[in-house]
């Protein structure tokens, strides 16, 4: 592919402009600046002071490895933007410390700690959905100072509210209009035709992953489960462990971009005809003039390289 061309998502109406910049190379993207990450010392997530960090909901010991006193810990935000308490603002917010170790990512855990993380937020998932007033949640991580974080120890977010983002009513609107005028979930026909493209990066009988067809940023990918389920709670023991192995691998990869990313997935309580997925986004595009003004990205690297790349 070598001129630029106009592409639209698969079923909301987001157009990005793919303009591919001969002999682009990962190291040739921009690098963010990442902060300076607070010392051991003074992290709030590590054993023995994760008590003063927030309210402790879970302990969670199942992966737990030789000389850790918890494997995932999951805390209340002390910072929360919504609460139970605030109804102009209602929702809840938690944190999930992903490893008692200070200096290890995710993507250096075992897939059996991925595969538990998966599963505490499945059943942090559950344990909110109860809230009758929770319509939506959230789950998102933010790794390095560009991409959002405060803190260096691996941890991820979950951000649960009463309001429904608007796009998210839309989406889940036209994916509605897709069903009932073809038949199907939009997404499990995505899942097909992506296995047949170049922009499929890996597969096995449960996981699926891919860079999107029109993708916002720079190595954006997606990974989904083949079976149509709406929210992580849904996904098996085995299911988990594949999607375990795949973000594990991925995440290295952008690791060897050295970018910071964030990853996420929305979940709308009350919409059965959603399909659960994982967005992840390395933090290598920048936005300027005419995304910030016009809406429409402009992505230079095109997701059939950035697919080759991922499965090098």
């Amino acid at each position: 592919m070598k001129k630029s061309e106009l592409r639209k998502d698969y079923i909301q109406d987001k157009y990005v402009i793919i303009a591919p910049r001969r002999g682009r190379r990962p190291h040739d993207i921009e690098k963010p600046i990442r902060v300076t990450p607070p010392k051991k010392e003074q992290c709030i997530f590590c054993p023995g002071k994760i008590q003063r960090a927030g309210t402790i909901v879970k302990l969670d010991k199942k992966t737990v490895e030789a000389n850790e006193p918890w494997a995932i810990a999951v805390i209340k935000n002390r910072f929360p933007s919504v609460s139970v308490s605030n109804p102009k603002a209602y929702g809840r917010q938690e944190v999930v410390v992903e490893t008692p170790d200070h200096l290890k990512e995710i993507e250096e855990l075992p897939v059996a700690r991925i595969a538990e993380i998966l599963n505490v937020y499945a059943e942090r998932t559950s344990a909110i959905s109860k809230d009758k007033k929770i319509n939506y949640i959230l789950i998102f991580k933010n790794n390095g100072g560009a991409a959002g974080a405060s803190l260096q120890h691996a941890h991820s977010q979950i951000f649960a509210t009463q309001f429904l983002p608007p796009h998210l009513e839309d989406k889940s609107q036209k994916m509605q209009d897709h069903r009932l005028k073809y038949g199907d979930c939009v997404y499990c026909h995505v899942i097909g035709k992506e296995r047949k493209s170049p922009r499929l990066v890996a597969e096995d009988k449960n996981i699926i992953a891919f860079c999107p067809w029109a993708s916002l940023h720079n190595y954006e990918i997606w990974i989904m489960p083949k079976r149509h389920v709406d929210n992580i709670s849904l996904l098996t023991a085995k299911e988990r462990v594949s999607f375990a192995k795949i973000l594990k691998s991925i995440l290295g990869k952008i690791n060897d971009l050295d970018l910071p990313y964030n990853y996420y997935f929305h979940q709308v309580i009350h919409d059965r005809d959603q399909h659960f997925y994982m967005k992840v986004t390395p933090r290598g595009s920048v936005w300027a003039g005419v995304e910030i003004g016009s809406g429409l990205i402009i992505n230079p690297i095109p997701p059939e390289e950035a697919a080759k790349f991922y499965r090098k």
